[in-house]
This record gives C-alpha cells, structure tokens and sequence, in this order.
C-alpha cells in the first residue's frame, strides 16, 4: 500500500506524530530541534532515494552525487560567485541542476542492470566527487566552502521569514518534508507510479506487454535526482557549509541503511529509518568512542530481527493481537 493513511488508527498515530513534531522546538532546546532538522533533510534523501530501490527495483550507490550538487548549487550562487542568495531561486535551481544531471546520467546508466547499474552509479558519483574536489570553479578543495549566510527569503522589501532562526529552518523543512510524502503518495498512486511498481516486480513482463520501461525508469531516476537535490540544498544551509564528501559513497551507502532500517518500499520508511540512523548514532556516540562498532552491530540485529524495517513492527504487533483473539 503507497497511501498516507490505510486506517483510522494510522491516521490517528500519523496526526499525533505531526503534531508532536511541531510542536518540539517550543521545548527550546536549540541543540535538539537543529538535530530534528538533521534528521527531517536525511528523511527526504532518504524517501528520494526509496523511489528509486524500493518502487522501482534500482539499487543506486551514486545517490549522493545529486545530493552534494544540491548543497553546492547554493554554495556556488550565494558564497563563491555571489550571483544570487535569494531562497526563491537558489532552491529551484539545485533542483532543477540535479534533475537535468540525473536525467542525464540515466540516459547511461539505465541501460545497465543489477550489479552493473550499482557499479555504474557508484562511478558516476565518484566522477562528480572528483570534480567538486579538485575543480576550482566549482569550489575544488578537500574543505569545501562555509557559505556566506542562510538564504535570504525576501520578497522585494517583504520578508515573510528568516532562515536564520533555528525554529524558522525548522519548520520550513517540515513543511518541505511533509509535501514530499504527499507528492509520493499522489505519484504512487498516479499511472506513472503503479508502472514503476510493476517494472520492479517485473521489468522483463512490463517490456512485454508494452510499457516503456526505460522512459519510465528514466522519470524515476530524475525525480529521485531532483529531491535528493532538495535534501542536500537544506543539508547545507542548515551545516552553513559544503564539501566533497556530501556526494561520496558514504553517503549513499547511509541512505540505504536508512531503507533497510525503516522498510523499503514503505513510504514512511524513509522518515522512520532516518530517526532510527541519526538517532542511534547519537546517542552511541555520546557514550562511546567505538559507535561505529556498536552502531553495525545494532544495524546487523535490527535487519537480523526485523527483516522488513522498523515500519514492520506494527504488521507484527497487529497479527499477534488477531492471534491472540482467534
């Protein structure tokens, strides 16, 4: 099911979440609403990138690329050539830069599958690592750059908000994360959207019967493209800076535990295995100088004990109460 809302009782939770969400930063904890916001950029990276592994059957590891373009787009018009920091059209320019990029990287990589689609990602995105690295135009260092300040949300002599205050950036990115899962629930549902669903049941069927599939995967491709662009804009803002690592394999590789964690091919498994990510990186941390040992061992037991994510979790609950009544 690729709906918001399959129950009352699930719309109740979802409501209850949302509502708890916003009303967090009245807590007035800086630290923590700056993490929450950390954790709702890594949601929407991480439902971009479920477009394309968990409704579409394409593992990608370049994913990144389009999420470090996003963050250096601003970096590049606000910071290095000071062409423009206008919210307005900083934000629809990354977006529009990394769709026209995945658009065509796609046109070559999705003429690949399987193993060879994940090697050819995984290329692609170290080429666009390269070139932000090494290239000084486009702010070549190991560094990167720290921007010049937030985007400036002006409307001629109106300013309907301000950036800069933690609680506004905030909201703003709940507000862009919340449209994010509206706009998939509508695309999922849309032809384009069950035709991605079939092609990853079965691509080879959906050839057969006449369905473009490369057109088809190639939308997809841009789309994810286009949101992890989104991701990585307000990534950089919120850090007040870029560097190449933004689009390294690393990154990729997080976005795809953050899949696991949640659930594939699940809407809200994105968002929910985000929170689980930086959450629990966090809090190993703040504990432990050896968290990376620590966080692969509470990964390996979650995907061991809940192979479907943690959204499973509730499937479970739900078929041992029926159980339990019969």
């Amino acid at each position: 099911m690729t709906s918001i809302v399959k129950s009352p009782a699930r719309a109740a939770v979802i409501a209850v979440f949302l509502v708890a969400l916003a009303a967090f930063p009245q807590f007035g904890q800086d630290f923590y609403t700056e993490m929450i916001t950390r954790v709702m950029i890594m949601s929407i990276f991480a439902i971009s990138l479920d477009l394309l592994v968990g409704y579409t059957g394409l593992i990608s590891f370049g994913h990144a690329a389009w999420f470090g373009m996003g963050g250096y787009v601003f970096a590049l018009l606000g910071t290095k050539y000071r062409v423009t920091d206008s919210l307005w059209l900083t934000l629809p320019a990354a977006m529009l830069v990394t769709a026209v990029a995945s658009f065509l990287v796609g046109l070559f990589v999705l003429r690949t599958r399987g193993m060879f689609f994940i090697m050819v990602t995984l290329a692609f995105a170290q080429i666009f690592y390269f070139f932000f690295h090494d290239i000084k135009a486009l702010g070549g260092s190991s560094d990167g750059m720290n921007l010049r300040g937030k985007p400036s949300a002006a409307i001629g002599d109106w300013v309907p908000f301000e950036l800069t205050d933690t609680n506004t950036l905030y909201y703003f990115v709940m507000v862009l994360m919340v449209a994010l899962l509206l706009f998939m629930t509508l695309l999922l549902r849309s032809p384009l959207g069950r035709a991605l669903q079939g092609i990853r049941e079965n691509e080879h069927r959906m050839e057969a019967i006449g369905f473009p599939v490369f057109r088809y995967k190639l939308a997809a491709f841009t789309i994810a493209g286009a949101f992890g662009g989104l991701a990585g804009y307000l990534f950089a803002v919120l850090n007040s800076s870029v560097n190449p690592e933004m689009l390294s394999w690393h990154q990729s590789a997080d976005g795809l535990l953050m899949l696991i964690l949640g659930g594939m091919g699940q809407l809200w498994g994105g968002l929910i295995g985000a929170f689980t990510f930086v959450l629990l990186q966090d809090l190993l941390s703040t504990y432990t100088k050896l968290w990376h040992l620590w966080l692969g061992i509470a990964i390996v037991l979650l995907v061991l004990f809940l192979p479907g994510g943690m959204i499973s979790i509730a499937e479970r609950v739900k078929g041992l109460l029926q159980r339990r009544r019969a």
